[in-house]
């Protein structure tokens, strides 16, 4: 994507150069893959109480200590893997997120099992299109119903724009049409 400075791009992602290469090839195009879906989901959730800046700026750290955010790895993760992840100073180490990931493995896998898609179970909640009004409080609670943690709706919704299920680049964005599907 281009790194062109006469483009108008969202605010938050004037400055940064990181920030900026993100906004430009991933904030808000529409993510259909289920385990990207996931990976980004258990990513906010180590966001809570952070800036996301800090979070893409460890991302790899994370891929690499949660094998790939690969489900059938992570929900395989017993005490040994949770003390090695606390010692991690790439990540975020925050025990309760930690624990939370290997569990939202395991729901997805549990999900997966019994039929059903990650991505086609959050996409039909949005109505198979992004959205402009906040589903964020029905996707919380049902997250929270299956068992996810820290999917509380300011998460939830920070993950649906990032996912491209709600479409909030400013309207003079260059990205807000091209994401639009």
């Amino acid at each position: 994507m281009k790194n062109d400075s006469k483009l108008r791009r969202c605010t938050w992602a004037v400055n940064d150069p990181l920030m900026r290469a993100y906004h430009d090839g991933e904030w808000g195009v529409p993510e259909r893959d289920s385990r990207a879906l996931w990976e980004l989901l258990m990513l906010e959730g180590f966001q809570a109480g952070l800036s996301w800046q800090i979070i893409l700026r460890k991302r790899e750290a994370f891929r690499k200590a949660f094998k790939g955010f690969d489900p059938k790895k992570v929900a395989k993760f017993g005490e040994a893997d949770i003390a090695r992840l606390m010692q991690d100073e790439g990540i975020v180490r925050a025990r309760a997120k930690i624990e939370a990931t290997i569990a939202g493995a395991k729901i997805y896998l549990e999900m997966q099992k019994a039929g059903e898609d990650f991505s086609e179970f959050v996409w039909g909640m949005a109505g198979g299109k992004p959205v402009s009004s906040a589903l964020s409080e029905a996707m919380s609670k049902e997250f929270k119903r299956r068992g996810f943690k820290f999917v509380g709706p300011v998460i939830v919704y920070a993950w649906m724009q990032a996912a491209g299920i709600a479409n909030d680049h400013s309207v003079d964005c260059f990205r807000s049409k091209a994401v639009e599907r």
